[in-house]
């Protein structure tokens, strides 16, 4: 079975190895204040439907309970980590804690409905060097006063509901290597402060409601290798200082904003990037020749904006996703440079005047494709010999164009779920596999025959030449 390797980013995984290799030393019992803490800790839990607590019982070796590492018997780290659905913890971080004095580490991630205010006993907590409370339901403001954690290095509260503006004291924690905000409700503007911290690795401010133009604070960011800004309200320009992020950057992420003007030739400079998002702005003009130069990039969005032609031939050996829909570009054919890519999972090319028969269309590889857009060119051909040699798609997207083919002849393999052929010349009957579909739109063909049974609305079906049964009319006997 295919798998999708996800690259993590360098500075989460060097973390990892590290957490994973601090030893535990339980030949005595844990520090009574440990314990205290800890069950004052589980006191403040209201659900734990999974059992995710059930070790941390009263009179026995907290060092050996579940989620707990202890170095010198005194706990190290707590690491309450869900990975699956059915796994949460409901209530409140609870002060306790404060009492396990040597705590460096505190990761409670993705347990869902941990919710409160900010915890403030974090600053009882000398030797607390990583936080990470992530997708949970922390609520409230982030209090000024988080600039006296100057000792941490790693800060996340990614996927809560934290409101309000970026406290500037946040500029005081010089140590950090990771500052995770995204996925909140913060306000304002990007405190400019942020440029301080000159060792950080990972900054993520995305899914906020953040605003203004994003400031000139990257000149002394140099060893940044994440970046993510996307899915804010930033307008303006892509800012200049950006460009001192050129030798290490992999990750810049600056989708669903309202950013304008040009996009900056410096990105081409951008020799180790790895993944570029523009999308959903309002970039004019042409993309930079000096695109050329980004040989690594492996995912690029550059969708829903006012781009036009030409588009720069592009120098990578292998692209995985690529977006260039929505803008003003007339391709007319695939890139060869697309065509080539032994590795490509996610093609989206929709309304880039594209004109060619999709039966001379030759990939080098399909096996990997998982979403294809090709919608609003003027595509003729037939999609059956390019789909019936993918075993993973998971969607298919090619209404308005030109496509004449008999839909009986497309074979629907099983991770498909959804489908968009409408406004096509497509003929032949409606196939029994449609059933297994989530989304499907067959509307505004030539399509004839009795419909199986299915889900889908009259809508999906609509403008045929002879369609009948449910859910439109019943047919003729």
């Amino acid at each position: 079975m295919k798998t999708h390797f996800m690259r993590l980013p360098p500075p989460l995984l060097l973390f990892i190895l590290v957490a994973a290799a601090i030893p535990t030393l339980s030949s005595a019992a844990c520090h009574p204040d440990d314990e205290a803490g800890l069950l004052g800790f589980k006191s403040g839990i209201t659900r734990d439907p999974s059992g995710l607590l059930k070790s941390w019982r009263p009179g026995t070796d907290c060092c050996t309970w579940d989620g707990i590492t202890c170095f010198n018997n005194r706990v190290s780290t707590i690491w309450l980590q869900a990975n699956q659905p059915n796994i949460s913890l409901s209530g409140t971080i609870s002060p306790a804690l404060s009492k396990v004095r040597n705590l460096g580490g505190i990761y409670l991630i993705n347990l869902r409905n941990i919710s409160g205010g900010f915890p403030d006993l974090l600053f009882g907590l000398r030797n607390l060097k990583y936080v990470y409370i992530e997708n949970n339901k922390l609520s409230g403001r982030l209090p000024q006063t988080i600039g006296k954690l100057k000792q941490l290095e790693a800060l996340s509260f990614t996927g809560n509901r934290f409101t309000g503006l970026i406290p500037s004291s946040i500029s005081a924690l010089t140590g950090l290597t990771q500052l995770k905000l995204g996925q909140n409700f913060l306000t304002g503007t990007v405190p400019v402060g942020i440029g301080q911290l000159k060792n950080l690795t990972f900054l993520d401010l995305s899914q906020n409601r953040l605003s203004g133009t994003i400031p000139e604070i990257f000149r002394s960011l140099t060893n940044l290798i994440i970046l993510r800004l996307s899915r804010n309200n930033f307008s303006g320009q892509i800012p200049a200082s950006i460009s001192f992020l050129s030798s290490k950057l992999q990750y810049l992420e600056l989708g669903h904003n309202a950013l304008s003007r040009e996009i900056p030739g410096f990105l081409g400079k951008f020799k180790a990037l790895d993944t570029l998002d523009l999308s959903w702005n309002q970039f004019a003009g042409t993309v930079p020749k000096s695109f050329g130069n980004l040989t690594k990039i492996f995912n690029l969005d550059l969708s829903h904006n006012f781009l036009t032609d030409p588009f720069p031939e592009m120098n990578v050996k292998g692209i995985e996703s690529l977006d260039l829909s929505h803008n003003g570009f007339h391709l007319k054919e695939i890139p060869k440079w697309v065509t080539s890519s032994p590795i490509i999972y996610s093609l989206k090319l929709a309304r880039c005047g594209l004109q060619f028969n999709l039966d001379d269309w030759k990939p080098a590889e399909t096996y990997f494709y998982d979403y294809i857009d090709l919608s609003g060119n003027q595509i003729s051909g037939s999609p059956v010999s390019l789909l019936n040699r993918t075993d993973y798609l998971v969607g298919f997207w090619a209404a308005s164009n030109k496509l004449q083919f008999n839909l009986v002849r497309l074979r629907i393999v099983k991770t498909l779920k959804d489908l968009n052929l409408s406004h096509n010349l497509i003929t032949g009957k409606v196939p029994k596999g449609i059933a297994g579909l989530e989304k499907l739109n067959v509307s505004y063909n030539h399509l004839c025959g009795q419909l199986p049974a299915s889900k889908f609305p009259a809508s999906a079906f609509a403008g045929n030449d002879c369609l009948c049964g449910s859910p439109l009319p019943p047919c003729k006997m």
